[in-house]
């Protein structure tokens, strides 16, 4: 008897289970552009077009494995319209003694697919995810009974468990984290290296056809695009990043260039996050370029934190913490949106690179993400569903696993502390020191209240006075605290009514 394996647009691994325990004599392949998944959030047009270009050519890999593949095209006019509909009409087709799928990463597939087997009165076998270097039964025993779920911590049993950058039972260089050299900011005009580009094909031009036809509503431009879309070229993609862009990885990870989105960073969460590239050859290509002397310590560490760290630390947090993460609200955030989100026109510079380098890439890097856009929101107060919507539909590499905890645990402190210590807020001297973008903005950073401060200055202490009673016992806080009560009274009206003009401008989507 044979099965259907259903094959997700983020499950692109020929070495996951449900590929390689397939019967090629029996089995069918199922894989579907569906509406459901594509619109449940309007995401971005490249994020789309780079999705269903990745996975029709991995169901052209597949065929040529011999695999018998049946692909459902968005366009085609017998598209069921969702994964389930494609699955019970498959079924209906054949007699199949099993209905197979890995995993899904998000937790409303999850709980869609744990229900179709009594839909469909056929087995459905759930495989597990083995692309990660830690499953959620394993996160969750580590988080049991812990008051606070540090990812440092969690980080180091990483390190000890792969034996990743480490010499016996201590981390190479006699520690664990090299965080405090990688936060250089750029002082000239650097010769930075360009990132990899792909010529479009013919699966891809017609992808983005098709993707401007049904999506021309969705956010983001579709051109230029040039992601890698097979895994040959995500492989690439990792080669040229180790070859020139690592060694300077870890000292320029947090800084923001005007004009330059791309900078030293890896871009490859695209390919890990779809399943074109594996987290564990990932890490252990930058070790090998650490052993071979190619890249300095704390670039190679500073990666594979990321990777062995943040990433599988994330996923364990979110299925965790799940369902309640998407709701929590714990600093009452309920500013909408601001209209500027969508089109980036705004006298703050910062705001408008990041916003505009979205638009047009479908990508930002972590800094840009969490201390401008991020640290915005936090600081004005703004919605946690909207702006977890925005960051999940505006980031080709976007996915509810990763981006929920990053967004309402890390950017908004929703949660109330679970994952971080304390709230990633800043003023304008940090978006100064990490970036030239202050060069060209239409307020001035060294200007405290009044119309012609920067935004982020007054926010900042406004957000602090809203939440003082919060906040202002954490012990990384203190001296923060203890600067604001120095400050005389007129002074901190200045602040507050900056601020309220500031909110009230932009809960009326006037120009700010």
């Amino acid at each position: 008897m044979a099965t259907l394996r259903l094959i997700l647009g983020d499950q692109l691994t020929e070495s996951l289970d449900i590929i390689q325990q397939a019967d090629v004599k029996n089995d069918i392949i199922l894989m579907a552009e569906v509406r459901e998944e594509a619109t449940y959030v309007k995401h971005h047009k490249k994020k789309i077009a780079f999705l269903f270009s990745a996975m029709r050519h991995y169901a052209r890999h597949l065929e040529a494995l011999g695999l018998t593949v049946c692909y459902k095209h968005y366009d085609d006019a017998d598209n069921r319209g969702s994964l389930f509909g494609e699955v019970e009409a498959l079924c209906a087709e054949h007699q199949f003694e099993t209905v197979a799928v890995t995993e899904p990463a998000e937790y409303r597939l999850l709980e869609e697919v744990q229900t179709w087997q009594q839909k469909l009165g056929v087995p459905v076998v759930i495989y597990d995810d083995t692309r990660f270097i830690s499953s959620p039964e394993e996160f969750s025993q580590w988080a049991a009974g812990k008051k606070q779920l540090r990812m440092e911590f969690f980080y180091r049993e990483m390190r000890k468990k792969t034996n990743v950058l480490m010499d016996g039972k201590q981390p190479v260089g006699g520690k664990w984290n090299y965080d405090s050299d990688n936060r250089g900011s750029f002082k000239g005009n650097e010769l930075i290296p360009p990132p990899t580009r792909f010529a479009a094909d013919e699966i891809t031009n017609s992808v983005c056809k098709l993707v401007e036809t049904h999506f021309c509503d969705h956010f983001g431009d579709i051109e230029p695009f040039h992601f890698a879309v097979t895994r040959d070229q995500a492989l690439v993609v990792l080669d040229e990043f180790i070859t020139h862009r690592l060694a300077n990885f870890g000292q320029y990870q947090d800084a923001m260039k005007e004009g330059d989105v791309w900078l030293y960073h890896s871009h490859l969460s695209f390919y890990l996050n779809c399943g074109l590239l594996l987290a564990k050859e990932v890490i252990q290509a930058v070790e090998q370029a650490y052993l071979a002397g190619h890249v300095p310590l704390n670039s190679a560490e500073g990666f594979i934190r990321q990777v062995l760290g943040w990433r599988e630390y994330v996923r364990g947090f979110y299925w965790y913490f799940m369902p309640q993460l998407v709701t929590e609200n714990q600093l009452g955030a309920s500013l909408p949106l601001p209209e500027f989100f969508w089109h980036g026109y705004t006298n703050m510079n910062c705001m408008r690179q990041c916003i505009k380098d979205t638009q047009k890439y479908a990508y930002a890097h972590h800094i840009q993400r969490l201390m401008v856009v991020g640290n915005f929101a936090l600081l004005t107060g703004l919605d946690p569903k909207q702006v977890h919507e925005w960051y999940l539909l505006v980031y080709a590499d976007a996915y509810e696993w990763i981006e929920l905890p990053n967004v309402a645990a890390m950017i908004l402190f929703a949660d109330g502390g679970k994952l971080a210590s304390k709230p990633y807020a800043a003023s304008g001297s940090y978006i100064n020191k990490m970036s030239d973008y202050c060069n060209n903005c239409g307020y001035k950073v060294a200007v405290k209240t009044g119309p012609k401060a920067c935004p982020f200055n007054y926010l900042y202490w406004d957000f602090l006075q809203q939440h003082e009673s919060k906040f202002s016992n954490n012990p990384r806080m203190a001296m923060i605290y203890r600067t604001y009560t120095k400050m005389s009274e007129d002074k901190r009206q200045a602040i507050k009514e900056s601020a309220l003009i500031f909110k009230q401008r932009l809960a009326n989507n006037e120009e700010v």
